[in-house]
């Protein structure tokens, strides 16, 4: 498919079918579109529901993205990149120049009965700052409310969660400062969820999730995928990252100490039925997400909420006083000062060819496994 059937004719082009151009090329290439006088690529593309205005019109800024009318009303674009060599999709606001906009339009909150609903769809699952500090805030809402007993977090359709944004990261004037600052947003959101004891927790995984999206998943007390999902669980192939979001102290109570290289040195994807088995999923069900999204609903009206929040402040206060959460953290973040800030530059080299979609080399031993067994016979 060329960039001449994905064109966009403001003029015309109607909402529905400007979404359907955006989103059939919305992981690579994007679509080409003029803004400003400037050629651009257009991603991550949503329904506005209420504001109108002149087609092709910039209408208003929030949280990054800009509304644009269109002849029956508006779409939100959350990412645009500009044409040429070595770019990368970034917020459109950032882009353009325009300011951030307030208000939230990527973290909604819906309320079932006892049970609250926390939708955070961000563009390819990555997390970057300002998103895991406002995701965090919209978790302490839910927490506050003393109507609901149950908090599940839904993730996007297509990503639960990735971790850390790189491509927020690459973009920033100080690479390691920013990196620095995602993991502990990212790390705030994760001790939040762990230390709930009064609410139970669910990570509802309609998409995949990798990286610190799989720990983040991993705070609550139950976690389930739809068949479909696939999980990328290691840092490693972020230039030896070590990672954090607590995982050195939640993997071993999901796969059982001394497990954990199973998961953390494979460095290849698992499926959700393996993910079930190894402990990582509580289990996995429905084949679409409208599928999975309605067994979910049934399960987790059938939990036996009394008997997880009796228990919760128990586990938590012993696991305390075996080792406190925080000494998790440290000696995590210890080792990410010197993926960020140590002479070792794997981590910026391995982000910087990840941004830029830079092909590899040569096939990477964990996966060349003829080479591997070459190698050790040598």
């Amino acid at each position: 498919m060329k960039q001449a059937d994905r064109h966009i004719d403001w003029n015309t082009d109607d909402s529905a079918t400007i979404l359907r151009k955006i989103q059939c090329g919305d992981g690579n290439p994007g679509v080409l579109d003029i803004i400003n006088d400037t050629e651009i690529y257009l991603h991550n593309a949503c329904l506005e529901p209420n504001l109108k205005g002149t087609p092709g019109d910039i209408l208003a800024t929030r949280n990054g993205a800009i509304c644009r009318a269109t002849t029956d009303g508006a779409i939100w674009i959350g990412h645009l990149r500009k044409k040429g060599k070595d770019t990368f999709k970034l917020p459109a606001n950032e882009i353009l120049g325009l300011p951030y906009g307030e208000g939230e339009r990527d973290i909604t909150f819906e309320k079932e009965g006892e049970i609250g609903y926390l939708h955070s769809p961000f563009h390819n699952g990555a997390m970057n700052t300002n998103q895991c500090k406002r995701l965090l805030q919209a978790y302490e809402n839910a927490r506050a409310d003393k109507d609901i007993h149950t908090i599940v977090l839904m993730g996007g359709e297509d990503f639960f969660s990735n971790g850390i944004h790189l491509n927020a990261i690459e973009a920033a004037p100080r690479p390691a400062e920013e990196s620095w600052n995602n993991i502990n947003a990212m790390d705030d959101l994760c001790e939040a969820i762990i230390r709930t004891t009064d609410k139970v927790t669910v990570a509802a995984l309609s998409g995949n999730a990798g990286a610190g999206g799989v720990f983040f998943a991993l705070t609550c007390d139950k976690i389930y995928a739809r068949n479909g999902v696939v999980l990328n669980p290691h840092y490693k192939n972020m230039g030896n990252l070590f990672g954090s979001e607590y995982w050195t102290y939640l993997l071993p109570k999901r796969v059982g100490r001394g497990n954990e290289p199973l998961v953390m040195e494979h460095r290849l994807p698992i499926s959700a039925i393996n993910g079930v088995e190894m402990g990582l999923l509580t289990s996995c069900f429905g084949e679409t997400v409208a599928q999975f999204r309605e067994i979910l609903r049934n399960k987790v009206h059938e939990l036996d909420h009394h008997a997880i929040l009796a228990d919760k402040p128990v586990v938590r206060e012993k696991d305390e006083a075996k080792k406190p959460l925080n000494d998790y953290r440290q000696e995590e973040l210890e080792h990410m000062k010197l993926n960020f800030f140590g002479f070792d530059p794997s981590y910026h080299v391995a982000r910087y060819k990840f941004v830029l979609r830079e092909p590899k080399s040569h096939t990477p031993l964990y996966l060349a496994k003829h080479r591997q067994r070459v190698k050790n016979r040598t």
